[in-house]
């Protein structure tokens, strides 16, 4: 099934041209054009998205569940196109791209099964008590309820699972919220076609046509005026420190300040333990660049930092590392820009007073190959820009000289998305030490893993402190994440026939 874009919005149920157009710079295949947002579209959509959230707020979990099922059903009912249109755009391969429809697809699911068994509620009950003395206490119930329309921004990394009906869009439209999207310029085909799909589900359901847009990206003013709007009462992101912490600073500022859920990325540290490293350094080394090297490096969980005890079993790590890593070959990053920024971090590690080069690379236009570099634990102390992400292929192994001084690159760290250690038997005490200090940091902690698998699961957390997100209270991905979109309503002495339906 071939797909040639129509370069269109979606907002409430309409497809709308642009007066401007901007032109994809695909990884191969040929660009085409597409509709340049603007602060109207934005108006006209989150007018759309509240006047369906009288509706869609107050629907029942089966009515929405039955949605995020059939939204599935039409992103699998186009797989083929959904593959080709994102290979060509984003240059991902295409097992990459089938996985991650799965993905995206597994996770609408998820969301439909868990608003079904209604434990996300937090349905509470106080029983009046009004021979209680000295005062009577009233009936009081308590249930979870939905927040109203949420901007949901597109990730130039995940054009499916992060994007258009990606896990923020998932869990809000469980929740009962409408959801305005701005698609990411790096794949506005793709953006089109699962769009297209939430279209198709939401007029076979006959649902209100606000309850989800889509508005191209282009121009950096629909960004800020949709985080702006009034109707809009939360907003999704995934991206770079900079782009979030901008949009962040706009929420607080408005008139009624609302969350911002950004998931900003970070270094991802590992610690390599003694025994785990003398055991098992070279596979530990091995299993680290194929890691750092997935997907061009281009995730937020990409464990950018290796922290070992120096000695002739952490060369025999690094060395691995090194070995294991020069075999990789170009990889075709996701767009010019991301390669460019790659290029300056890079650059600046490189640059880094104390850093050692241990394996050079290229990147040339969008193709990257990797880069290693060594450092002590000394100067990374010394040196806080070295603890700042560099979206790509690049490591950076700390050659601490202590336990003590791993403790002390532990502690300096910022939040982070995750934090792993590599340890055997021998090296649960030190472990054991770390582990106060890790959980601090991140969101995630993992042993004798790699952290570029993000499970979609009720027990994951995909956020940290800042800057690896702006709510450390929040995860992006797993069941938690419809929490974002609710808050809690509580109900005192009223009749049943006024309460929500979920609360009767």
């Amino acid at each position: 099934m071939s797909f040639t874009p129509h370069g269109k919005h979606l907002i409430a149920g309409e497809w709308v041209a642009g007066d401007a157009t901007f032109q994809s710079a695909p990884a191969s295949g040929s660009a085409h054009a597409f509709a340049v947002g603007t602060v109207e579209n934005v108006n006209a959509a989150c007018e759309a998205a509240e006047d369906a959230f009288w509706s869609y707020g107050y629907s029942g979990r089966e009515e929405r569940a039955k949605f995020l099922n059939t939204i599935a059903d039409e992103i699998e009912a186009r797989a083929e196109a959904i593959t080709q249109i994102g290979t060509e755009e984003t240059g991902l391969p295409e097992a990459r791209l089938n996985g991650e429809r799965g993905r995206t697809t597994g996770q609408l699911r998820l969301f439909a099964e868990h608003i079904l068994k209604g434990d996300y509620l937090d349905r509470r009950h106080d029983k009046a008590l009004p021979d209680r003395q000295p005062l009577p206490r009233p009936d009081l119930k308590m249930v979870q309820r939905p927040i109203g329309p949420v901007a949901v921004f597109g990730a130039s990394n995940f054009p499916l699972a992060f994007s258009t009906a990606g896990g923020d869009t998932a869990a809000a439209l469980a929740a009962g919220c409408p959801v305005v999207v701005k698609g990411h310029s790096a794949h506005p085909g793709t953006g089109e076609i699962v769009a297209e799909a939430i279209h198709a589900a939401r007029e076979k359901l006959g649902l209100h046509p606000g309850v989800f847009s889509l508005i191209q990206g282009g121009n950096r003013e629909v960004g800020s005026a949709l985080v702006q709007h009034p109707n809009i009462k939360a907003v999704g992101f995934t991206g770079s420190l900079g782009g979030g912490r901008a949009l962040f600073n706009l929420c607080a500022a408005r008139p009624e300040p609302i969350p911002f859920f950004g998931e900003l990325g970070s270094v991802n540290p590992m610690f390599i333990l003694p025994e785990a490293v003398k055991a098992r350094g070279a596979e530990i080394g091995k299993g680290w660049a194929g890691s750092l090297t997935m997907g061009a490096g281009q995730f937020c969980t990409n464990p950018g930092i290796a922290v070992v005890i120096e000695g002739s079993d952490a060369d025999a790590f690094v060395s691995a590392a090194k070995a294991a890593l020069s075999e990789v070959g170009p990889q075709t990053m996701l767009t010019d820009g991301i390669a460019e920024a790659f290029r300056s971090g890079r650059d600046r590690v490189a640059a880094t007073a104390g850093v050692q080069e241990l394996l050079t690379s290229t990147c040339d236009l969008r193709n990257a190959t990797p880069n290693l570099y060594e450092t002590t634990g000394e100067n990374w102390l010394a040196n806080h820009e070295l603890g700042e992400e560099v979206f790509g292929p690049l490591g950076l192994v700390v050659t601490v000289k202590s336990a003590d001084e791993m403790r002390k690159v532990a502690k300096s760290l910022q939040g982070q998305l995750t934090c792993t250690l590599h340890l055997d038997q021998g090296d649960a005490e030190l472990g054991k030490s770390l582990m106060p200090i890790l959980e601090r940091k991140a969101g995630r902690v993992l042993a004798n893993g790699f952290p570029t698998g993000v499970e979609v699961a009720d027990s994951m957390v995909h956020g940290g402190p800042y800057p690896a997100s702006t709510n450390f209270g929040a995860t992006s991905v797993g069941t938690l994440s419809i929490r974002r979109f609710l808050r809690p309503v509580c109900y005192q002495a009223l009749p049943d026939a006024l309460l929500p339906t979920d609360l009767q």
